[in-house]
């Protein structure tokens, strides 16, 4: 299984919206792909899901679902290799996490991170990019 890791922009689009593109491609990885973490990444992911302006659109019961989805079954790894690829530094945890988990995919809605497509080996893909990759798979 192929390891992908998610940025908090694809999470995010999976937590506003029941059934939208970045809720498949989660729920795609989640049972054809193993989906990885590492703390940095798992700590930006709630700090964004719990800012105030998201909080009016995002109830308590969804945000705890999306982030049951994301950490079941995540493989978590401690990234080592610094990096600074990316033009938003902030950005830089999800290279990291690539990096370190040997990722063939960053699914990402962020244009800072998809610019960069492909980087090192590793594809960045917007999240419908990455549900019809792994559809044409099946």
């Amino acid at each position: 299984m192929p390891n992908v890791v998610f940025d908090a922009s694809s999470i995010v689009g999976a937590a506003l919206k029941t059934d939208s593109m970045p809720e498949r491609a989660l729920l795609l990885a989640r049972s054809h792909d193993t989906v990885c973490l590492s703390s940095a990444v798992e700590g930006d992911i709630r700090e964004v899901l719990q800012r105030p302006k998201l909080r009016r659109y995002i109830s308590d019961i969804s945000r705890q679902r999306i982030l049951d989805i994301v950490g079941a079954g995540a493989l978590m790894f401690h990234p080592t290799e610094r990096v600074s690829d990316c033009r938003d530094v902030k950005d830089n945890k999800y290279l990291e996490l690539g990096l370190a988990a040997a990722a063939s995919i960053i699914v990402s809605s962020d244009e800072d991170l998809l610019v960069l497509d492909p980087w090192r080996g590793i594809r960045i893909l917007r999240p419908a990019d990455y549900v019809r990759l792994r559809e044409n798979r099946e």
